[in-house]
């Protein structure tokens, strides 16, 4: 048995990436895994991987993977979601708000008047869906008096990050996250917010090969990098804590949360905090 067999989990957007990642993370700890995304068909994005790829690989790993598509700006399947897992399994243990809009010229350098409005869609899905997904949540959560909502979030929250729209996101998600933590404390329900370093998803191995000189920057060093799976582990370990309720409320560095546990990334690897060079997290727990 697993760390959390028997729990029930929902990670959005994870057809690839960290989302998926941490899907697996949690299947392989036994968890029954809810995986959101909008890749449904292999090759109809530039990047591989699917819902149903991911729930797959869940399954392999010991765990339940189940795939449902879902586009995080429409509210109507974001609520279908949820009242599929009731339905199905009567409780939520877990949410992992990962779903965020990258826009195709992230790393572009450019000031934020020089590229197009629609940029802002990252904080459509990104923020308001953070909201959305821990509203349908917490209405599950509260009334079985406890519960783990979590942020996926960045060094961004405090950095100049790529540019100011995804800076504006990572900042709300960390005091969104907190501000949850406040109303949600009475109901034993835990809501923190986890900031990641460099994450070697598909979409940064591809900016990496196109952008080499990415690889000499702090930021995007590859020798810092972390797999997709690593704070899927750190999450795995949060989710079994009994004293999370002593970190709600908090923003939290990913890595300096694997030392607290004594975990490590997939191949052994001690992931590195960038707290001196990158930033502190604005918002300790509440109690």
């Amino acid at each position: 048995m697993g760390l959390l067999t028997g729990k029930v989990a929902v990670v959005t957007g994870a057809s690839r990436g960290i989302g998926k990642g941490i899907a697996v993370a949690l299947g392989q700890q036994g968890a029954t895994v809810y995986v959101t995304g909008r890749t449904v068909t292999p090759g109809v994005h530039f990047l591989p991987g699917t819902v149903s790829e991911t729930a797959a690989e869940i399954d392999r790993r010991g765990g339940t993977g189940i795939a449902v598509p879902v586009d995080h700006a429409n509210d109507a399947q974001v609520e279908s979601l949820f009242q599929q897992v009731v339905r199905e399994q009567g409780r939520l243990d877990l949410l992992v708000n990962n779903a965020f809009t990258l826009s195709d010229d992230l790393i572009v350098a450019k000031p934020f008047w020089e590229k197009p409005l629609s940029n802002w869609e990252m904080v459509d899905v990104g923020v308001r869906s953070n909201f959305v997904a821990a509203w349908h949540a917490a209405k599950i959560m509260v009334p079985q008096k406890s519960g783990l909502i979590i942020a996926i979030s960045g060094y961004v929250g405090v950095t100049y990050t790529y540019g100011v729209v995804f800076g504006t996101c990572k900042s709300a998600v960390d005091r969104m996250a907190r501000d949850m933590a406040i109303e949600l404390q009475p109901h034993q329900v835990a809501s923190i917010s986890l900031w990641q370093g460099l994450t070697l998803t598909e979409r940064a191995y591809h900016n990496l090969e196109r952008n080499p000189e990415m690889k000499a920057r702090t930021v995007t060093n590859p020798a810092i990098g972390a797999t997709v799976e690593f704070p899927g582990r750190v999450i795995a370990a949060l989710a079994n804590d009994p004293d999370i309720m002593k970190r709600s409320g908090g923003t939290f560095i990913t890595a300096e949360v694997a030392q607290d546990y004594g975990i490590t990334d997939v191949d052994g690897k001690v992931i590195p905090s960038l707290r001196a060079e990158r930033g502190s997290p604005l918002w300790p727990p509440i109690v």
